[in-house]
């Protein structure tokens, strides 16, 4: 395994986040390269382009390259008829992405999905608090609310997920790939591993035991579907399955009517769970209705459908690389939790864990893209120099995974190196965004940074941390999914000594 790259080398060295401050004479702005084709007909093919003909990294890339450009004009996804204006300013590269991230020059209202805004009959007719800027007064409760209920809950972080990792991951992993000498579907594992966790440590209830029963997952599965399905693809070689595919996700919201039955007794079961949530809610000048509809949201969206794309991603990355990672893994976790345990302050102090959750976040963050709508006139800066003009009103899109694999920030970029921010690497973390901002930021009632940073890092740390107590090595076979990666795993190795 390669060693983290050199505190003298250069990319480490320069801040280029700060270029805007140097004194060197700014040059003369450009024109943004880019075209978006004929009205209705251009968002199309660029469509068609971006899910079947080229795909979604070719897509960027060829443009990209094109262009001689990493910030340039085009289409993105659904486009007609359910974006009312597909137009955006595509970025792709670590020095242009973090304007999305800059509130005083962007909004983010209503750009959780890009270019379209899901019926709000979807979330009780209400906006989620991931649909409002800041600027909005409602915003700051929300957030502060959200808050409130990771704090109550930070002591129960490690013990509860620790227990289902153990009933939900564990025990069926052993099962299929030890015992029964099978492989296993780390995915279905993990899915129902991320519903159970995030009902019990928000709502302090077994899903099951509520009334929705053991059909949790498919009640809040479709409720996901339903909403970002204009912006997925099942990725199928068949054209005719594609053709139904785009006419039926990409053309027309799909409606609300086949969730409702669901998505009602979902509601219902946090609502009847959140009591003394809900009254606390109420006292920080929140609806009781609003706060319940935005702990579905909260607790279903962000967080089972931000753990249901990143674990597996997780496990790909770690499984991937192979023995001589695993083996320096388990001896550090055994060592640190021989000496400690398992706790916050233990698990900080295990440098090559916390870097290979950073890395496999900077590889494959869980959500890839981040949109944002400019506020007032200002400038782009790229590489080399290049500075763009961007007006009042113009839709901004980053593609996150070409930005944090900018060859001109990280070395050996698209190479999962589970040492890279380890000592003087740390200085990179600045250039991961997975949580829509720095990680070298926090989140706060100002920003839109995801209120369960910490939690997700800690989660994974920890998650790597129990697996590699239990096992020496693993084996993984991987594949791509509508969202994220699939993942199977073909081969386990309990561990040889205990720990």
């Amino acid at each position: 395994m390669s060693s983290p790259p050199s505190s003298n080398d250069p990319k480490n060295d320069v801040d280029l986040s700060s270029s805007s401050s140097s004194s060197i004479p700014k040059p003369q702005t450009q024109k943004i390269p880019g075209e978006y084709g004929r009205p209705f007909f251009g968002p199309i093919k660029d469509r068609l382009d971006y899910f079947y003909f080229q795909g979604r990294e070719e897509f960027f890339r060829s443009r990209m390259l094109k262009y001689q450009s990493s910030v340039f004009r085009g289409n993105m996804p659904p486009g007609p008829f359910i974006s009312p204006n597909s137009k955006v300013i595509i970025l792709l590269d670590a020095i242009s992405f973090p304007v999305l991230f800059d509130l005083s020059k962007v909004d983010k209202k209503d750009v959780l999905d890009g270019t379209y805004l899901p019926s709000l009959s979807f979330t009780g007719g209400y906006r989620p608090c991931a649909y409002l800027d800041p600027s909005e007064p409602h915003h700051s409760k929300l957030k502060c609310f959200f808050f409130s209920i990771l704090s109550s809950r930070r002591h129960t972080f490690i013990p509860l997920f620790q227990s289902t990792l153990a009933s939900h991951l564990f025990d069926p992993l052993e099962l299929h790939v030890i015992s029964n000498k099978d492989t296993a579907n780390f995915n279905n594992l993990s899915d129902n591993l991320c519903f159970d966790f995030a009902f019990r440590l928000f709502f302090n209830k077994n899903p099951a035991e509520t009334i929705i029963g053991s059909n949790g997952l498919k009640i809040v599965t479709k409720w996901l579907l339903f909403q970002v399905a204009p912006v997925l693809s099942l990725g199928s070689s068949n054209k005719l399955l594609n053709f139904f595919e785009d006419l039926i996700f990409h053309t027309f919201p799909l409606p609300w009517f086949p969730v409702k039955s669901g998505y009602n007794k979902l509601y219902k079961a946090i609502h009847s769970s959140s009591s003394s949530i809900l009254d606390e809610a109420q006292r920080m000048g929140i609806d009781k209705d609003e706060a319940c509809h935005n702990l579905v949201f909260m607790a279903i969206f962000n967080a089972y459908g931000g753990m249901k794309a990143w674990f597996p991603s997780l496990i790909k990355w770690v499984g991937l690389a192979g023995p001589q990672l695993h083996q320096q893994l388990v001896n550090e976790i055994r060592a640190i939790v021989k000496a400690e345990g398992v706790t916050p302050s233990s698990l900080e102090k295990m440098t090559l864990t916390k870097s290979t959750v950073y890395e496999a976040l900077r590889m494959e963050p869980a959500i890839p893209y981040q949109y944002a709508r400019a506020k007032r006139d200002f400038v782009i800066e790229s590489h080399e120099n290049a500075v763009f003009e961007v007006k009042e009103g113009e839709m901004l899109f980053g593609y996150q995974p070409f930005a944090t694999k900018d060859p001109k920030v990280f070395e050996r970029a698209e190479e999962f190196l589970a040492t890279r921010f380890v000592g003087d690497g740390e200085k990179l973390l600045k250039y991961v965004y997975w949580s829509n901002g720095r990680e070298s930021e926090n989140p706060t009632v100002e920003n839109k940074q995801c209120p369960a940073k910490d939690l997700v890092v800690l989660l994974s740390r920890l998650m790597l941390t129990e697996f590699f107590l239990r096992y020496d090595t693993f084996a993984v076979e991987v594949g791509s999914l509508p969202l994220g990666s699939s993942v199977t795993v073909t081969s386990l190795t309990k561990a040889s000594s205990n720990h």
